[in-house]
């Protein structure tokens, strides 16, 4: 059974398997299995709690469920071969790595399958809690956000399996970035790249992304008349539009006409280039004003002070301006935080030290500067270095 055919179970015997690179084996090789005990060897070894955990955490794996497994065993080139030339030798790694980018897109993808029905049901069983989930990860070294892309991985290929776009023989036609990017494209670039699939071609994430920019330059309604038909004629090389487009995506419809009409007015590199950089300050300023409460409290004409920083030619240093004040005041809020948790700490060990702990008192006593509402750091170990002193004031 090839990892291929593993990942569509209900594959008929007349559809065909894959073939492997030549010089590259996947044998199929036996797994040790030890004999089931008998009833006198169970009872001659009582059941620690260590021993009975260690049963019930580890699988346990018979013939019937091992038998087809495929194992890799690849012939790599050697590394201390003068006779052969570097093309040979990267032709031959190059097909190894292949190989294994394949085994680990399969095995990835039934990763995220086993994570989502333990996920499934523990919010069915579980009391919608999720901790049976977290505890299943912990056990096996695995962290959350890890396990969601898995899960992600695996919605992904049942996506286009259950589609119709893919057939599970040209899966293996992806390296692992390729089909994560497929996966997240428009349906009509999911059906591009399946038919390059189909016709046995290895697709890259590189290959994707171009399909997924070369769609973009000539059906977006958000790039003029203009530029489209020169990227149509490849005057203009369709990876510039695509950040483009995805820029001004996040902003306001009227945002959105003002670019769209500086672009058709000079329809160039130059001008394409300047419009997404616009963009994204436009975004990045209108995403942090959002965020800052002294500009919410405040009667402030966000749009007229926009308006005015683009007729000055600053723009970039207006989005800036407003970006850091949003990240200084979520850094007052950090300070203040860590500053109350010092100081409930340090009241509780005082409380709790005396004459026996003087190493412990001598700590808390290097330590009640920081706990105190005048605070005192300095920046920089040199000669240069300053001292900076912050007061903590709290309002009842």
């Amino acid at each position: 059974m090839s990892p291929t055919s593993e990942l569509a179970p209900q594959r008929s015997a007349s559809q065909p398997v894959p073939s492997k690179p030549e010089s590259l084996q996947v044998e199929q090789q036996p797994v040790e299995t030890s004999p089931p005990k008998t009833s006198q060897e169970d009872s001659s070894l009582p059941a620690t709690p260590q021993t009975a955990a260690t049963q019930r955490n580890t699988p346990q794996l018979d013939r019937d469920l091992l038998e087809g497994v495929a194992t890799l065993n690849l012939t790599l080139p050697d590394p201390d071969d003068e006779q052969m030339s570097e093309a040979d030798f990267l032709q031959q790694v190059d097909a190894a790595w292949v190989v294994c980018d394949r085994f680990d897109l399969q095995s990835d993808i039934w990763r995220g399958r086993i994570l989502r029905v333990i996920r499934d049901r523990e919010r069915k069983y579980g009391g919608g809690r999720g901790q049976g989930f977290l505890s299943w990860l912990k056990e096996r070294e695995i962290g959350k956000s890890q396990a969601y892309r898995w899960i992600e991985l695996a919605d992904s290929a049942d996506h286009l399996l259950a589609d119709g776009m893919l057939e599970p023989e040209n899966i293996e036609r992806f390296s692992k970035r390729a089909f994560v990017e497929t996966a997240q494209a428009s349906p009509e670039v999911q059906q591009m790249v399946s038919e390059a699939a189909q016709r046995g071609d290895r697709i890259t994430r590189r290959e994707v992304r171009q399909l997924s920019d070369e769609w973009t330059a000539m059906t977006s309604d958000l790039l003029p008349t203009e530029i489209r038909a020169k990227a149509a004629e490849n005057v203009i090389p369709t990876r510039y539009l695509a950040p483009l487009v995805r820029e001004m995506e996040k902003l306001p419809e009227e945002h959105q006409e003002t670019l769209k009409t500086e672009v058709a007015r000079t329809p160039d590199l130059d001008t394409l280039k300047e419009a997404t950089a616009a963009a994204k300050y436009l975004s990045k300023y209108i995403e942090s004003a959002s965020r800052v409460q002294v500009l919410a409290k405040a009667e402030v004409n966000l749009e007229s002070a926009l308006d005015e920083s683009l007729r000055l030619g600053c723009l970039n240093q207006t989005a800036e301006l407003v970006n850091q004040a949003a990240q200084l005041e979520q850094a007052i809020a950090k300070v203040y935080t860590s500053w109350k948790r010092l100081g409930n700490l340090a009241d509780k060990l005082d409380g709790q030290s005396g004459a026996s702990t003087p190493h412990l008192r001598s700590l808390l006593e290097q330590l009640d500067n920081l706990a105190s509402s005048q605070v005192e750091i300095q920046l920089g170990l040199s000669e240069a270095a300053r001292n900076i002193r912050l007061s903590i004031e709290e309002e009842d």
